[in-house]
């Protein structure tokens, strides 16, 4: 299963909770494991508050501090800032699921990063039930 997004900016956190749940809910099962996985090297998966937005601003805000876009890398391509956050937040998260809902905390959402925007981007689902 793919859920689809388009980014509207170079740097951006989007909730992408909701379109997972639903993606599960389609599936039916109710135990297993749900993995989701970022198809790009320059975007990524976490989970995080999504209660507050402020939240992903600050992480975005901290994240571009520690790694700035123009930091003379070597990478042809004049994207190697976006390969490094990447890779430091991961390409993946694996959320357990019981009774046919995630596992997540009362503040935690499923976030698709984006350190290259604005791009079309595919993020993979997969969900397996517990045998």
């Amino acid at each position: 299963m793919q859920i689809d997004i388009k980014t509207h900016a170079h740097s951006q956190m989007i909730d992408i909770t909701s379109q997972v749940r639903q993606l599960v809910k389609k599936s039916n099962v109710q135990n297993g494991l749900v993995h989701i996985f970022s198809m790009h090297t320059t975007a990524a998966i976490t989970i995080n508050d999504n209660a507050d937005h402020a939240v992903e601003e600050d992480i975005l805000n901290s994240i571009n501090k520690v790694i700035p876009w123009d930091d003379q890398f070597k990478h042809m391509e004049g994207n190697s800032a976006a390969h490094i956050k990447g890779s430091l937040f991961g390409p993946s998260e694996i959320i357990p699921l019981e009774n046919g809902s995630l596992v997540l905390g009362t503040w935690q959402g499923i976030f698709f990063c984006e350190f290259d925007g604005p791009r079309d981007r595919q993020v993979n689902v997969k969900i397996q039930a517990d045998s």
